[in-house]
């Protein structure tokens, strides 16, 4: 290129990808446009494939903002159901006639669920994209509200069983969408972020399920009233559920015309044939970092499936009649979670900084435990609140660091796939946590269960801490040679 010097310098760079090996030639002049619609920025690259040159734009759409806020409210919808029966668990033990560890699985059934039919979701996602698994989800999710409608009779648990089952199949299309959506969809620069708006869905969903049965559900001894009220809440939530189920079939989009992002580009260029799920996931299950970090996930958000199922128990056994201020604790648990989710998301996009964050917020999950545990029972509500507020800042504010984290060290494998093998790790975790923690408080109180937490938290945390030295010293080793 000497001799040439009224040209602009090319820039080349190594993709690998499988068996292919793409030569990337970024051109250095980045144009800005504004297109009335949905255009905010537009740069060009070029590839070459076995010598041949193809010319693609990259731009980023307005329409991935709608896209990403569709997602995120659908899974809101589905999430608020995982926490809406266990939230007042006393009183649907009444109306039903079941005992409380029945009416616990009404939560665990969605990490039951989850862990048989992930692997086929995530070979679905693969080969179909994102509007099949969000149409398939909205309308799983829609099917088992309205079923749930028919079942507000005491004789009819079987029935709310199934429309529960109907959406815990609904939430395995929607957990690990967010970390997809964010590649497909946002630039370099924002992926984090957008992948923290997917995730707060999710705890937004929570949240008002912590808050909203405990007012639309009291606890009252008149049976056909209490039925009323459990109807009233069944019918908002199908309502919701069917709205969102038809703006997914009208509008949902499976990827913007151009990509976002080089890499996008780049994957663009695969054909499906060349792309393997089942040597994916062998290639993950031989990432010994990877590994070590679906354990510590598993851990951290175990815990935290373990605390939401249990904590009208937990708080009824220390404040009796406390069902409301039971539900505002677990808001406020998820609402200090949503804040921190979305900093630590804006932190990574700005310093990149994954495994320092990661290691840093695990720690204070396992501090925020801790102290929520020796303070539960002093008998002031307003000390829980803060306990429990701190607690969902760190471990709630821990989800989208882990997804984000799994992409790091996967890259350049399906984000679907980590995500999948992350969630089914805590799922299972989930499980075990809430019935061991459930029998610990049935014999021994709140305290020992909740101890039992926070040594699975102590040794997630030196997990996460051998991750990060780990990392570290491979790191300085490759720096200082020659």
């Amino acid at each position: 290129m000497s001799g040439e010097n009224e040209k602009p310098s090319l820039v080349y760079g190594e993709i690998k990808d499988n068996q292919n090996v793409l030569d990337l030639e970024k051109i250095t002049i980045m144009k800005s446009a504004v297109d009335s619609e949905d255009v905010r920025m537009e740069h060009k690259i070029r590839l070459n494939q076995n010598g041949d040159d193809t010319n693609q734009t990259i731009k980023l759409y307005k329409r991935r903002w709608f896209i990403v806020l569709l997602f995120s409210s659908y899974s809101l919808c589905n999430s608020f159901q995982w926490i809406q029966y266990g939230i007042i668990n006393n009183i649907f033990m009444r109306f039903y006639g079941v005992e409380s560890f029945t009416i616990d699985w009404m939560s665990m059934i969605y990490m039951l669920t989850y862990i048989p039919f992930i692997f086929p979701v995530t070979w679905l996602l693969d080969k179909k994209g994102l509007r099949v698994i969000a149409l398939v989800a909205t309308a799983m999710n829609c099917a088992g509200t309205w079923i749930k409608v028919t079942s507000v009779r005491p004789n009819l648990f079987a029935v709310t069983m199934l429309g529960q089952f109907c959406c815990s199949l609904a939430q395995v299309f929607i957990l690990g969408m967010p970390s997809k959506i964010a590649s497909v969809w946002f630039g370099s620069e924002e992926v984090s972020t957008a992948c923290s708006i997917g995730v707060f869905g999710n705890q937004l969903g929570i949240a008002i399920g912590f808050l909203v049965p405990p007012i639309l559900v009291p606890n009252i001894e008149d049976m056909d009233q209490l039925a009323y009220h459990i109807s009233i809440m069944f019918y908002i939530t199908a309502g919701v559920a069917t709205l969102l189920f038809l703006l997914v079939v009208m509008v949902f989009q499976e990827r913007p015309e151009l990509p976002p992002t080089q890499a996008q580009a780049t994957a663009r260029c695969i054909s499906p044939e060349q792309y393997s799920y089942t040597a994916s996931i062998l290639r993950l299950l031989r990432n010994k970092p990877f590994l070590l970090l679906i354990l510590t996930y598993g851990l951290n958000v175990g815990c935290f499936y373990a605390v939401g199922t249990l904590l009208n128990r937990m708080i009824i056994e220390h404040y009796p009649g406390e069902e409301l201020n039971a539900g505002r604790i677990g808001l406020t648990i998820i609402i200090a979670g949503m804040v921190g989710s979305l900093i630590c998301g804006i932190w990574l996009d700005r310093t990149k900084t994954y495994k320092q964050t990661t290691l840093t917020v695990y720690l204070m999950s396992f501090v925020g435990m801790l102290v929520y545990a020796f303070t539960l029972s002093l008998g002031h509500l307003w000390v829980v609140f803060l306990t429990a507020g701190a607690l969902g800042f760190f471990m709630t504010g821990y989800l989208p660091l882990g997804f984000e984290f799994g992409v790091e060290l996967t890259y350049p494998e399906c984000e679907g796939t980590s995500s999948g093998l992350l969630n089914c790790s805590a799922q299972v975790f989930g499980i075990m946590f809430t019935i061991c923690q459930g029998k610990i408080i049935d014999n021994y109180g709140t305290l020992a269960g909740n101890i039992f937490l926070c040594v699975f938290l102590f040794i997630g945390s030196v997990l996460t801490g051998k991750l990060y030295f780990n990392k570290l010293m491979t790191t300085n080793y490759l720096q200082s040679e020659p």
